[in-house]
């Protein structure tokens, strides 16, 4: 069944990935994005009479009013993303990753299939085993993770929501990030082949941008079963530590070196295992493993040698 999808932010990171392949499965796609890192990733595929794109904001309700009028799918992709950047900028994180999204639950429809992504780094440091499922207590540590926090509790009122705890996420796109863990690593692998680790034991759980995309997609095809749901997202066989991360990227790479500092602390206090059975249990599962994805960040890091593709 065809749709007519709303993706805010639709030309980041994770956009330039779903947006492609929402047009590929035969929706209708509308992007609504400010461009404010000058990409211009949605390029390959203005040629689509099923793709519309409008430069905006979406803190604006006369902005964002006649786009949600049409849309049967919200996919609210647009926010500040990470720590160091909602740091920097505090109010506009505020502004676009609560407050946006309050004006988006205002103005839509209660028939409407609204998906949002938010963080499992709201866990902070999980249980007394570091372990988390959907129903863990939260602990978020950073501005960006206690805003995603009060922000899926409003979301999830609406009828038609569901939230996905995404897992750090890795991979090439073509509105690339460079400062996500994996991908950062891998890029100091390349090119200056050492990192310093801090509290090297710290895990997290960890996804490819293309399986992002697929549980969007696999949510629209289920989402009477799924509706009003959390789901975490992720790598069920990568609840790595950095070192582990580490000793991953150097067998693709052996001339990479990685020293464990003795002293100091990581300002990413972050260390949980998550538990992605109940997403798994809908029937959906992640097509690309890490090491897939270090293969790949490898050959995309060819290309690419500056620092314009982070976000901070």
């Amino acid at each position: 069944m065809s749709h007519n999808i709303l993706v805010t932010g639709g030309a980041g990171y994770i956009g330039s990935i779903l947006v492609p392949d929402l047009l590929a499965a035969g929706h209708k796609v509308t992007v609504l994005d400010n461009f404010m890192y000058k990409q211009n990733s949605l390029a390959h595929v203005c040629a689509d009479p099923n793709f519309s794109i409008v430069r905006g904001d979406i803190r604006s309700e006369e902005t964002m009013k006649p786009l949600l009028v049409k849309a049967d799918v919200v996919i609210p992709l647009a926010a500040l993303v990470g720590a160091p950047l909602c740091s920097r900028d505090p109010i506009g994180a505020t502004s676009t990753n609560r407050d946006a999204v309050f004006l988006l639950l205002k103005l839509a429809g209660k028939d409407q299939m609204l998906l949002m992504p938010t963080t499992n780094s709201a866990y902070g440091k999980g249980d007394e085993n570091n372990y988390c499922t959907e129903e863990s207590p939260l602990n978020p540590i950073s501005h960006y993770a206690v805003e995603k926090v009060e922000v899926e509790k409003a979301f999830l009122q609406h009828p038609g929501a569901v939230s996905f705890r995404l897992a750090t996420v890795f991979g090439m796109s073509p509105r690339m990030r460079t400062d996500l863990l994996v991908n950062d690593f891998t890029y100091r692998a390349v090119y200056d082949r050492f990192v310093v680790l801090f509290e090297s034991h710290f895990k997290r759980n960890y996804l490819h941008v293309r399986d992002v995309s697929a549980v969007f997609l696999h949510a629209i095809s289920k989402h009477s079963s799924m509706k009003g749901q959390i789901y975490n997202v992720g790598l069920s066989d990568a609840n790595v530590s950095k070192k582990e991360l580490c000793e991953r990227i150097q067998k693709h790479l052996p001339s990479f070196v990685f020293l464990e500092a003795p002293l100091g602390k990581d300002p990413d206090q972050r260390d949980y295992i998550v538990s992605n059975a109940k997403i798994e249990a809908t029937g959906f599962k992640p097509r690309f493993s890490l090491d897939m994805g270090i293969k790949e960040l490898i050959k995309g890091y060819t290309m690419i040698k500056n620092t314009i593709y982070g976000n901070v």
